[in-house]
């Protein structure tokens, strides 16, 4: 099939499925485009870089960025806020009720002050604060649960046939060669075969989830037909993931999606408690087996990977040995730039690489000891949220505790804090928004007007916004108000 034809037919049966997707609800807003086409940008390639053709990193272009990037982020930003003002959104409650993350993204802000690019690391924390903005537009709409499976729904249509497309038809765009070997690997519609690994991490968690918390209804027509179109993902999904060779993404849906049925299962539904303590402990165990016995090396040996973990333990030591601030670091994204990203990429024989693989030293070496530290804080007030949930009737209860789970040991070989898919995926299930609203006023609403209430209780999964009530409530009897 010629390239051109096989465009128009993935654009033909990308509006197709857009149009008549069987979980496309309508009740949406029209508003959580504007998270779909960033996170698209944040799992895909920069504007630039699809209009150009080009990704290379050139230490220059990292300082300097493009306008053209600037302007299409800065024109999301811009919507997101319009939208959260025109929701009347309540700034105050948003912080009380997420204090753990908002010292952690004021200290990356302060980390400017001793930045050795602090207009470079402003336009960074800027552009970063639309992870949160957007984040925040999908929790606050009046559906939220529903506005999570849209976004990620949607996303997973865009990138995963996308990738497909390209890796096929359009392999200068779909493939890389590695300079010195000529040994290809597939990135689809990425930059790298770890970034399509994490993009087919997050569809595979994705329509698990969906199609685990819609199965006890998969004999009505629309949730069979639905259930079907996420089988058909899922193998798609699993497709990318094996012509990406991303062992971290593969051993981490793999655990994601253990999570999941763990959680839907009757055994831990009837004893949350134990899978809520189980999770902590097999991480605390791992890192006393990984740091105290070597067990790193033997897993990815298990998994037909190199027992150096692909050269990321040398790298772990060559950074550690440039010596950054232990307490503070180096400013918040300022460590990759400019005399220490050139002498890493001249002597250290590992190319021009711009990341720790290492989630834990990234934060390190950018915020320091401190910056760890309150990232750990915000990592437990989130498992904290998400433990809440667990106790009750929530579906997204297993969303949260999966992409939890998969965050902290994925950023055991990749940096995916701060910023990408699984940051924002783990963003959505675990931020709490404005105040809680009783189990009776919602009963209550629901009885009087089903229409107006989202379809999972509100004060639950870690999101509480009491704008969705509104509504409900002036459609309430007198004697309810």
């Amino acid at each position: 099939m010629p390239p051109s034809l096989a465009l128009c037919l993935w654009f033909i049966l990308l509006v197709a499925l857009l149009r008549f997707d069987p979980a496309r609800d309508s009740k949406v807003s029209f508003a959580v485009w504007v998270p779909v086409m960033w996170m698209f940008i944040v799992g895909s390639r920069l504007p630039s870089q699809w209009l150009g053709g080009q990704v290379a990193q050139v230490a220059q272009v990292l300082e300097e960025g493009n306008p053209l990037d600037r302007t299409v982020d800065l024109v999301l930003i811009l919507l997101a806020l319009a939208i959260l003002v025109s929701r009347s959104f309540k700034w105050g409650g948003f912080i009380s009720r997420n204090l753990a993350l908002t010292a952690l993204l004021s200290f990356a802000l302060v980390s400017l002050c001793w930045s050795d690019f602090p207009f470079v690391a402003l336009k960074r924390w800027f552009r970063d604060l639309g992870n949160y903005l957007v984040v925040l537009v999908v929790l606050s709409d009046p559906r939220p649960l529903e506005a999570v499976r849209s976004v990620l729904r949607r996303l997973s249509y865009l990138l995963i046939p996308l990738s497909i497309l390209l890796i096929k038809y359009y392999p200068q765009l779909g493939k890389q060669w590695e300079t010195w070997t000529g040994a290809d690997s597939y990135v689809g519609a990425t930059t790298s075969k770890n970034m399509l690994g994490l993009v087919c991490l997050v569809s595979g968690l994705f329509f698990c989830w969906d199609t685990v918390t819609r199965w006890p209804e998969r004999k009505q027509r629309r949730t069979k037909r639905i259930i079907l179109v996420n089988f058909a993902f899922i193998a798609l999904t699993l497709w990318v993931l094996n012509l990406a060779h991303s062992a971290t993404s593969s051993v981490c849906l793999v655990l994601g999606c253990l999570v999941i049925a763990a959680v839907n299962s009757k055994v831990f539904q009837r004893h949350p408690g134990f899978l809520k303590a189980l999770i902590p402990a097999c991480f605390c165990a791992y890192l006393i087996l990984a740091f105290g016995f070597n067990i790193n090396g033997e897993l990815a040996g298990a998994v037909g990977r190199d027992p150096t973990l692909t050269g990321r333990a040398d790298i772990w030591k060559i950074l550690l040995s440039m010596h950054t601030n232990p307490l503070v670091g180096t400013g918040y994204e300022s460590f990759w730039l400019g005399s220490r990203l050139q002498w890493f990429w001249q002597n250290s024989g590992y190319g021009h690489l711009n990341e720790a693989h290492n989630g834990y030293l990234q934060v390190y070496l950018n915020l320091g000891l401190i910056g760890v530290l309150l990232l750990v804080g915000f990592l437990i007030a989130s498992y904290r949220n998400i433990c809440k949930t667990l106790n009750s009737s929530s579906s997204l209860a297993s969303l949260a505790l999966a992409t939890w789970a998969v965050l902290v040991f994925y950023n055991m070989t990749e940096a995916a804090f701060m910023g990408g898919l699984l940051w924002l995926m783990v963003l959505m299930s675990t931020v709490s928004l404005a105040e809680r609203v009783t189990n009776r006023v919602q009963r209550i609403a629901a009885f009087d007007n089903p229409d107006t209430v989202a379809t999972f209780p509100l004060e639950t999964a870690g999101v509480h916004t009491g704008r969705a009530v509104q509504p409900m409530l002036s459609s309430l009897p007198n004697r309810f108000r």
